[in-house]
């Protein structure tokens, strides 16, 4: 057999110049150009020991559970959250009569915020991108008839993460669950919010303690818990390249290690229980080296240079969710043909639970006939495929061998440069992330406009848009949660809510932990906003600087 060099400078060279190759940028997203063909050539000094191995065994490249989906299916966990509390429960309980098998709640724009759903700044957007939750009472509807012990739910919110998390354990406690029986995630990842999604509150530092406030807390509290999920979603959604997602992702979940470290916290206490959260785009094998690359790297960084002990502190676990920036309000359903492949490309890549985006995100939250197709997606990915038989069928391909090997590389590249500007939270403050993404999607979108790079139905294959039923959100649901919450604040005991706001305060000014002054402010139904001001007053709010 020839040497693959000898064959592309003869056989191939000979064949192209009779059908010369397509006029397109063939790179990936990463800016990563595949050689037209992969041999056992690229892979003379590959390590299978050490750079695969087996599944469930370090360094996880493989997966992380020894029998993978052979074993047990990933968890099909639908994000969903609109208008009020009973409309989103209705959704959840929908959803799981259709055969999905974890929550995953989103809030609206004044619950990330920090705000309660009658103050100003909420007018116009209650229930509108989310379920509003202002006190313990909206999340016992929330999730009324829905058992804390048996199912686990997802909940992606940040800045006020400590306050929606309290609220939720102290409506199971209310339930008469055990929290040790309680499981589910929370995303709880304040440093990609200053990266990519902006909804923080407070500066940096005391971000990032109330963050590592959770990692003392939980894992004493509520074991099976995942008290954090690093989310490279949203640094995806915000126009970074694949390479980007992963660095700045694992560089934040390395930040998070370092900090709880620098706080005396045992490593293997809370390491088992970070979680992951990364974006599944368009590229099928960028996506799935990414997945692979991603456990092989935390793995090795985890027992390697920060020297965890335990094989479950070694693990990165993740959810996917196929990529929101991807679908096109033109020819929405096309967005359909989307989501699948990005999400067999998940479950190719061996993520834990996954979520499929509806067809008709890029024009409202989604109906409920579009949420049901994008579950049954992965119903028929699960099913009828076959891809859930053999544990990581692709390795010891050529091509994703060397992708994942390529993008390990580079994302080692961006850690010495994170590590030279003195950490995430300096890269921050000098623009680093900003810039880095900044100038990626500048290039996509520049590809896209020259028609360099096609997206079907937007810059080419153009066709009428089908019209579609959308998802309204009335505005009633302000008035409805406005109402509520003055009931609650009526009815409440004032003088329980008065001290638990003051510990809320003392620990925040002593640096104590919060968690225990969150719990009670939880029971006492301590609005939301209520608790986000003490802390505005105590931490100050966040300005983002002006980059030149």
């Amino acid at each position: 057999m020839k040497a693959k060099k000898d064959w592309l400078n003869s056989d191939y060279k000979e064949a192209s110049s009779k059908f010369p190759e397509r006029k397109y940028p063939f790179r990936n997203l990463s800016d990563i150009e595949p050689d037209p063909i992969y041999t056992q050539d690229d892979l003379e000094d590959f390590d299978v020991e050490n750079e695969l191995s087996y599944p469930g065994e370090y360094p996880y490249t493989r997966g992380v559970q020894k029998t993978m989906y052979r074993g047990r299916l990933w968890t099909m966990r639908m994000f969903a959250g609109l208008g009020t509390a009973e409309q989103t429960n209705q959704r959840f309980k929908k959803l799981l009569a259709a055969g999905q098998t974890g929550l995953s709640t989103a809030f609206d724009l004044p619950t990330l915020m920090g705000y309660d759903s009658d103050h100003e700044f909420s007018r116009g957007e209650v229930g509108k991108c989310g379920v509003a939750v202002s006190s313990l009472a909206d999340m016992e509807i929330l999730f009324d008839g829905i058992d804390p012990e048996t199912v686990t739910t997802s909940m992606t919110i940040n800045s006020p993460a400590n306050a929606i998390w309290a609220m939720y354990l102290a409506m199971a406690e209310k339930k008469g669950a055990e929290l040790s029986k309680v499981g589910g995630t929370i995303q709880n990842d304040i440093l990609k919010e200053f990266i990519a999604q902006k909804e923080y509150i407070f500066p940096p530092e005391p971000s990032v303690k109330l963050v590592i406030d959770t990692f003392e807390w939980g894992p004493k509290n509520v074991p099976r818990w995942n008290f954090i999920s690093v989310s490279g979603y949203h640094i995806r959604e915000a126009g970074s390249t694949a390479v980007q997602e992963l660095a700045f992702t694992l560089a934040d979940g390395i930040h998070y290690v370092r900090s709880a470290l620098e706080r005396g916290l045992d490593i293997d206490e809370f390491a088992p229980r970070i979680s992951f959260f990364f974006n599944v785009h368009n590229d099928f094998f960028e996506e799935i080296a990414k997945f692979r690359a991603a456990r092989r790297i935390w793995a090795r960084q985890m027992r390697e240079v920060y020297g965890a002990k335990n094989p479950k502190s070694w693990m990165l676990r993740t959810h996917a969710q196929t990529a929101g920036v991807s679908l096109t309000a033109q020819q929405p359903l096309l967005n359909i043909a989307r989501v699948a492949i990005q999400g067999l490309a998940g479950v190719l890549g061996g993520t834990n639970s996954l979520h499929t985006d509806s067809y008709d995100e890029a024009l409202s939250l989604p109906t409920e006939e579009a949420a049901k197709i994008a579950l049954r997606t992965q119903q028929v990915i699960a099913y009828e495929t076959g891809v859930s038989s053999v544990i990581d069928p692709l390795a010891g391909s050529y091509y994703l061998e060397n992708l994942t090997d390529e993008m390990e590389r580079q994302c080692l590249v961006y850690f010495e440069q994170i590590d030279a500007l003195g950490g995430v939270e300096k890269a921050i403050d000098v623009g680093f992330f900003a810039r880095e993404i900044g100038d990626a999607s500048y290039q996509q979108q520049r590809e896209i406009d020259s028609k360099e790079r096609i997206i079907v139905g937007v810059n080419d294959f153009v066709d009428d848009t089908a019209k579609i039923p959308i998802q309204e959100i009335d505005k009633s649901v302000e008035i409805i949660q406005a109402k509520r919450l003055s009931e609650v604040k009526a009815n409440r005991n004032e003088a329980a809510v008065k001290s638990a706001l003051e510990a809320l305060r003392l620990a925040s000014v002593n640096g104590n932990n919060t968690m225990p002054a969150f719990m009670a402010c939880a029971h006492a139904y301590a609005s939301l906003g209520e608790q986000m001001d003490v802390l505005r007053q105590v931490y100050g709010i966040y300005e983002e600087p002006v980059l030149i």
